[in-house]
Formats: structure tokens, C-alpha cells, sequence
């Protein structure tokens, strides 16, 4: 594979996913920020899939953090059960509603520091609210970003935090937003965890790390 320079490598595969991607719709349904911070606290360890099969029962009994806040626990749990950890997962979404309430006017706060103090948010969470409710430039990493990082030889892959901080040096501010969901949409059809043949990968095939090719 020829020697090509970091900047060229990064701009080859904007290129690529450009031309693969240009439209990004958001993967989770929802409504509004409120909806889609519940939707991104279940997807935690689902699939986007199951969670779009699961939130239009669990809207349909309270779409808003009022209406939540007064929904028992069990009902929540009971509802959201198919996305897994629902115990945690149903006291976070209760919890988290009763401080939108008390705390934030009754409205998802538009900054990092409120939304990562709210039950069940991290990092992560936090980022896909700010980029795709608000329009804030943000990198949410996941699992699947962070792997298919470190196979394009974009960041040493030791941790997500790492990751972000490469990938945000690497690429345009400007193109942050959407950028992360054209690697989570390359990555489900292209280059999968498992089975994966770089040689076919439009992207490993040009600009993997050599290791995936031994």
C-alpha cells in the first residue's frame, strides 16, 4: 500500500463517505430533544432497530418529561424490557425527567456539563443530544467509530476518550455532525466487526493499517 500522508488519508475518506453517504438521517425516531435523549439512553447496548420498535409504546404513554416523571417505574421497565438493562435504564429515564422538570424548566439542557449531570448520560449521550437535537458541533464515539478509527489508522484505539480527541483534530469542525453517522452507517454495511474482509472495504482497501492485511 503506498505511503500517503495523514491529510490525504483524511481526505480520502471524507471523499468516500461523501459520495456513499451524502444524506445522514438521524437512525433513532424521534420527536424533539426530549425524545431523542430517552431514545439515546436505550440504545445503550441495543440496536437502534429494537429501540425504534420500543419508544413508540413507551411515546405513546408520555412523550414529554411531565407526563414521564408521573409514569411508575415497573411501567416504564416493563415497556422498554426489549432493549435490555431495563432496570437501570427505566430509573434513569424517570429520574431524568424529574430534574428536566425541577432543574431545567421542563426542557433538555442545551449544554454538556446539565446533560452528563443527568441519570444514565454520558459522554456519549450527551454528544449525539448536542449534535443532532441542537445542531452543536460534537463527535459522539462509539464502539463502532472507535474501532473503525483505529482500522483507518485515524488514532491509536487505547480508549473512546482518545479517539474523539484524534478524530476531532483530524476533521472539520464543520463536518463533525455529520460525519459521525456517515462512519456508524459505513460501518454496518461495510466494515463490520466481525467477518470482515478488508481487501473489499472501500476504505481499508485504501487506507487500513497494514496489520488487517497479515
Amino acid at each position: 500500500m503506498p505511503r500517503i500522508t495523514k491529510k490525504e488519508k483524511v481526505e480520502g475518506i471524507v471523499k468516500i463517505l461523501n459520495d456513499l453517504y451524502p444524506e445522514t438521517p438521524i437512525p433513532l425516531d424521534h420527536q424533539d430533544p426530549y425524545t431523542l435523549l430517552v431514545a439515546v439512553l436505550l440504545s445503550a447496548q441495543c440496536t437502534d432497530a429494537r429501540v425504534n420498535t420500543v419508544t413508540p409504546h413507551l411515546f405513546s404513554l408520555a412523550d414529554n418529561p411531565v407526563a414521564m416523571a408521573e409514569v411508575p417505574v415497573e411501567d416504564i421497565k416493563a415497556i422498554i424490557r426489549p432493549c435490555g438493562l431495563s432496570p437501570r435504564k427505566s430509573k434513569a429515564i424517570s429520574e431524568l425527567s424529574q430534574i428536566i422538570i425541577d432543574k431545567h424548566g421542563g426542557k433538555v439542557p442545551e449544554n454538556f456539563k446539565d446533560l452528563e449531570a443527568l441519570p444514565g448520560v454520558g459522554h456519549k449521550t450527551a454528544s449525539v443530544v448536542m449534535s443532532q437535537a441542537f445542531g452543536h458541533p460534537a463527535f459522539p464515539v462509539d464502539t463502532h467509530i472507535h474501532r473503525l478509527a483505529y482500522r483507518w489508522g485515524l488514532s491509536t484505539g487505547k480508549n473512546v476518550e482518545k479517539t474523539e480527541k484524534d478524530l476531532k483534530r483530524l476533521f472539520p469542525k464543520e463536518i463533525w455532525n455529520k460525519l459521525h453517522l456517515q462512519i456508524i452507517f459505513f460501518g454496518r454495511e461495510y466494515c463490520p466487526a466481525r467477518g470482515h474482509d478488508p481487501n473489499a472495504c472501500p476504505i481499508c482497501s485504501k487506507y487500513g493499517r497494514k496489520s488487517l492485511f497479515k
